[in-house]
């Protein structure tokens, strides 16, 4: 489940993309001025940011420059009118990925969100490749050497999710929060996701793929290609 981060001051707009990116099943917070935004950044990791330039304290493109001084792989989809193409082409030229102008339908913003991501993540790969294991991001599919496997949409999520930060450690908390949005402080234990995990491992090492997942005792799993 992506997480985004939509930063928008008009109010109507903003509750129009929150219900709209929900229902396309990603994860979101809000915030209606930069400071909010920038205080966002620093409490949380986002897959893309859909950023309005015009906020009431500050031009949206400052949050941009926030983003370059840390080391990270969050898209930036810039919502602008239709007047303002200087600011879209500063923007494009300090780092965000792409844009809509207002008015715009959400379906397009949904579809640019999706196309930053896979490009951002994947660098813009169709097919990601790690020996004997090849996923196939767009269209949920996963062959271990060459066999075509079978994968739920929850254990596809995870599978790309540990690829996109392969070798680093992802704590259980921020997998909930990933594969389960709004909802994963509902649970009372992580033990979902060790079943998704346990799955996940057993459907690739059982058609002769390595064990790439890796536990973290007490904290939680990593995509290890050591």
């Amino acid at each position: 489940m992506m997480k985004i981060l939509i930063v928008e001051d008009e109010k109507e707009l903003m509750e129009s993309m929150l219900s709209f990116l929900k229902e396309s099943g990603m994860n979101c917070e809000i915030a209606d001025n930069l400071n909010d935004a920038i205080k966002q950044l620093e409490a949380h990791d986002f897959d893309c940011i859909v950023l309005d330039i015009g906020l009431p304290d500050g031009n949206g493109l400052k949050l941009i420059q926030e983003l370059q001084k840390k080391d990270h792989q969050t898209g930036v989809v810039i919502v602008s009118a239709r007047n303002s193409l200087d600011d879209r082409l500063t923007g494009l030229n300090i780092g965000a990925d792409d844009y809509v102008t207002k008015p715009f339908y959400m379906p397009e913003l949904v579809a640019r969100i999706k196309s930053v991501y896979r490009r951002r993540s994947f660098q813009g790969k169709n097919e990601i490749v790690h020996n004997e294991l090849r996923v196939v991001p767009d269209e949920m599919i996963m062959y271990v050497n060459d066999k075509l496997i079978s994968l739920t949409k929850k254990e596809h999520e995870l599978l790309l999710y540990l690829i996109n930060n392969q070798n680093k450690v992802i704590t259980k908390e921020s997998i909930a929060e990933h594969l389960w949005g709004d909802h994963a402080d509902m649970a009372d234990s992580f033990d979902f996701i060790y079943s998704h995990v346990k799955n996940l491992r057993k459907k690739i090492t059982d058609n002769g793929g390595k064990d790439y997942l890796k536990s973290v005792y007490g904290v939680g799993y990593k995509f290890a290609l050591e």
